[in-house]
């Protein structure tokens, strides 16, 4: 692929990227914000996607990049389909496939500028499946994941709340917790996040959803009113 073709560095970017466990599946949420630097863009990227409707996969990081992805894995998706054998990719076939595909880009110093979250429920074990790649290939599985700055504001969240037992609706709650605290914390994400979810029935991602938010606390709406002074 000839250099002018893609970016070798992020233009516009999306932020955080969530997913835990729940007793029947996984849930994940993303907000739907294109920063153009620091300059909130648009307003409506949508950084979700299902493989199979059996995978679901969540990224941040550049956004030409990852519809790179998609493409790349919509023609697997056909191929797989062209096949005719009866099988279909699971969560963990997508997810070693991802990771090779990133650290293949790396090693050409040309990477993918993503960090992906792949979920779903793997055939062998009938349990939910959740993993990450990184831009260089890095990958693992955990029992929640989290990138951009909701790995450093909704992990320790994650590590205090999280219960293998979790319902659905525990796990949602969960999630819209670690989400706000992002958009308080995080200066490139908005308040409109769409949540997802897979479970052994398939793929469900909701269209985007407004977050309530509360900024008129007083010391916010007039910070220095407790000081005096002639200011």
């Amino acid at each position: 692929m000839e250099p002018i073709q893609r970016t070798q560095s992020p233009i516009v970017v999306g932020t955080s990227v969530i997913a835990i466990k729940y007793k029947d599946g996984i849930v994940m949420a993303a907000d739907t914000l294109g920063s153009y630097g620091s300059l909130a863009r648009f307003t409506d990227q949508r950084r979700m996607m299902s493989v199979h409707n059996s995978t679901l996969i969540g990224a941040s990081g550049d956004f030409s990049d990852y519809q790179f992805i998609k493409d790349k894995l919509d023609e697997l998706e056909v191929f797989d389909y062209n096949q005719d054998d009866g099988c279909d990719l699971t969560a963990p076939e997508v997810y070693h496939y991802l990771q090779r595909l990133m650290y293949h880009r790396r090693n050409k110093f040309d990477p993918l500028w993503n960090t992906l979250l792949i979920a779903g429920v793997d055939p062998n074990t009938q349990k939910p499946f959740l993993g990450q790649s990184t831009m260089i290939g890095l990958a693992f599985e955990g029992d929640y994941l989290a990138t951009g700055f909701g790995h450093h504001f909704a992990m320790p969240i994650l590590r205090k709340s999280w219960r293998e037992d979790l319902t659905l609706e525990e796990a949602k709650k969960l999630l819209l917790e670690c989400m706000r605290i992002c958009l308080y914390r995080d200066c490139r994400t908005i308040n409109r996040i769409q949540i997802a979810k897979v479970d052994g029935s398939g793929v469900d991602i909701s269209e985007p959803l407004q977050m309530d938010t509360k900024w008129d606390y007083k010391l916010f709406v007039d910070p220095k009113s407790q000081f005096g002074g002639s200011w």
